[in-house]
């Protein structure tokens, strides 16, 4: 059987609210608290959390009000679920749209056929991206700050480097090639439920890395401290295919974990949000 063109949500009314007039609300909201010194700019590409709003929408507010959105985004998320068709671990939804209490969100179709051409390590898979939240919950803020823009939804099963560095290179050489500006958007949160002052630690530890733009070194780091960074994988990606670009330092724009919301510092989450200009 086919498989529907047009994704539905997961999450509305969970991470979200699951009614228009109050999602908006809310992203409007999050986006004024977030609105930035100075006007935004164009960018490469940048990490975003993917929590319910309560916990990092407003650290996800601040990348989304610093930057200029083109109207092609390429998404990079982590598999949550561990459903996976893709022979290689690359998810992509290839066709059709995602759709939000916002309406529909377009797949830029012609640079997702391109990707697959391109990289052995993308194959067509609907089923990942049907429980998968990490994209969905990114998109309510696309639709409010870049209501023409499509995307390139993509779910990783893997952060090896070799892979990660295949699958970078190949965007990079892409967005070269491409008729149209291209951003690329990693969706991450940090370390999980160890104690505030452990995640604290752990996070900056992440955090350096991701601001010199170093995707090998990311992974490293979490290996070897133990950092349980979910989106690790997409973020090494978005490294490597942003510096591939020309970039040289990322610049974070806002952290916070759960703690601040939940007043309970023993077991945390932690979210950053950086732009990768």
């Amino acid at each position: 059987m086919t498989a529907p063109s047009v994704r539905a949500p997961a999450v509305a009314g969970k991470f979200y609210p699951g009614a228009k007039d109050a999602l908006q609300r809310e992203v409007r909201g999050l986006l004024h608290a977030a609105e930035p010194a100075g006007p935004e700019a164009p960018a490469r590409g940048a990490v975003v959390p993917h929590a319910g709003y309560v916990y990092s929408g407003l650290t996800a507010a601040h990348v989304f009000r610093r930057v200029t959105l083109p109207k092609v985004i390429v998404v990079l998320a982590p598999n949550h679920t561990g459903v996976c068709d893709a022979p290689q671990g690359a998810s992509l939804w290839a066709r059709g749209a995602f759709h939000t209490p916002l309406g529909d969100v377009p797949v830029a179709e012609a640079f997702a056929a391109e990707l697959l051409d391109s990289c052995p390590l993308v194959g067509v898979d609907h089923t990942a991206h049907e429980q998968e939240h990490a994209v969905e919950v990114e998109l309510p803020f696309l639709q409010e700050r870049a209501p023409e823009a499509r995307i390139v939804p993509l779910i990783l099963a893997w952060d090896t480097w070799e892979m990660c560095e295949t699958l970078g290179l190949a965007l990079a050489d892409l967005v070269r090639r491409w008729a149209e500006p291209v951003f690329l958007l990693a969706s991450s949160d940090l370390n999980h439920y160890e104690a505030a002052t452990v995640s604290e630690e752990k996070d900056a530890r992440a955090i350096s890395a991701l601001q010199a733009v170093d995707g090998k070194e990311l992974l490293k780091r979490c290996r070897r401290e133990r950092i349980s960074m979910c989106g690790r994988g997409p973020a090494a990606v978005t490294l490597v295919a942003t510096r591939a670009l020309g970039a040289t330092r990322g610049e974070l724009v806002d952290y916070r974990h759960s703690g601040w919301v939940t007043n309970d510092e023993s077991r945390v989450v932690g979210y950053a949000g950086v732009v990768i200009p």
